[in-house]
Order: structure tokens, then sequence, then C-alpha cells
């Protein structure tokens, strides 16, 4: 049955790349050739110039040397058609690569726009203007408030120079009262407030007249 149908082939099917590849290959073993072609024709040009001109070894000479350019030149053209299937699959590959990226880009396009278009309809614009007002409303009271802070802490406009002198005239003076109360009683002072320096003396005074009282009674 294989005989008379055949079979499916399992053969990978040929690329662009594949077979450019497979023609470098091909150039690069005619360059070889080429090379050793051009070092043999050299050698018979050697030669030549040393054999006199007209005589026998010098038409042979001759002759191997013009086979020698003569295979050289098929080879030349072999590989400048080579060379010439190259650049056009190469060109075909670069388009079809061009046209797989543009085809690629389109595809995004269109899914972009769908999911906008998506998007754009569960957007909605009334509700985005009615949170705009709102904000708008509570950083109006935000200010409100703020200002109303700011005039609670406002220094009073009526204070003239006068009194501000008359305050620092009597601060002065109960200074000066602190520092002799802290002269009088020496060391006391470092361990009593200045607000009880007043009643101290009198509450160790009584202390002492009670003492002795009780001390005159014994």
């Amino acid at each position: 049955m294989n005989r008379l149908f055949g079979t499916r082939s399992t053969a990978p099917k040929p690329t662009l790349t594949s077979a450019i590849s497979t023609i470098d290959e091909r150039v690069s073993s005619i360059t070889v050739k080429i090379t050793a072609l051009n070092t043999e024709l050299a050698t018979y040009t050697e030669r030549l110039q040393r054999t006199r001109a007209g005589t026998p070894g010098h038409t042979a000479l001759k002759q191997k040397a013009l086979k020698v350019l003569q295979r050289r030149k098929a080879f030349e053209a072999q590989r400048e058609r080579l060379e010439g299937q190259v650049w056009n699959m190469e060109q075909a590959q670069d388009m079809r690569d061009n046209l797989t990226n543009v085809a690629a880009t389109v595809d995004a396009l269109d899914q972009s726009n769908r999911e906008l278009r998506k998007t754009y309809g569960k957007i909605d614009l009334d509700k985005i203007e009615r949170l705009q007002d709102e904000m708008a409303d509570l950083l109006d009271v935000g200010n409100e408030i703020q200002e109303s802070l700011s005039r609670g802490y406002d220094v009073p406009e009526d204070v003239d120079e006068q009194e501000l002198d008359a305050e620092l005239e009597a601060l002065g003076v109960e200074m000066e009262m602190e520092r002799e109360q802290q002269q009088q009683y020496g060391g006391m002072a470092g361990n009593v407030p200045s607000f009880l320096m007043d009643e101290v003396p009198e509450f160790v005074d009584e202390r002492g007249k009670e003492k002795g009282v009780q001390q005159a009674a014994g």
C-alpha cells in the first residue's frame, strides 16, 4: 500500500533560513576552490616567466594556465549567481519579517482599542463631576476651619507700649524680690519654690515659737 499511495514525509519543510544557510555553504566551498585555482595560476605564471616564449615548454605551460583561468572564471560566475540568490532570499526574508511585525502591531493596536473602549464604557462622567464638586466643598470647609483656628490664636492688637513697659517693670520688680529672698535664705532657696518663699519663714517661725513654748512648759 505504501508503494501505491506513498507515505507522508516526515522531513521538515524547507524555509528561507535553511535555504540561505545551504547556499552560503556552497558559496564558501566555491570560494575555497577559487583560492586554490589562484594559487595554481600564480605558480604557472611564475614558471612562464622563467621559460622563453615560443618554446614548446612555454606553450604547454600557457595552455595549462588558460585552463586554470577558465575554471576559475566558471567558479566565480557560479559564486556570483549563488550570492545573487542569497541576496534575493534575504530581501524576501526581511520583507516577511517586516510584514509579520506589522501584523503583530496591528493586532496589538486592535486589542488596545477594544480594552480602551471597554474601560471608557465603565467611566461615569457625571459621577466624576459630582466628586469634584464635593471635593471642592470639602476644601472650602477645611479652609474655613483653618481660618477660624488661626483667628483664635491671633495676638490682640490693642496692647500699647505703655502697658508693655508696665508689665516689664512689674516683672523686673518680681525678679528682684526673688533674688533678695534667695540671698536671704541661702541654700533653702534652691529647695523651696519661689512662690512659697513668703510663706516658709512664717511657717518655720511658728514651729520655732511653738517648740519654745513646749520647752518652757516642761
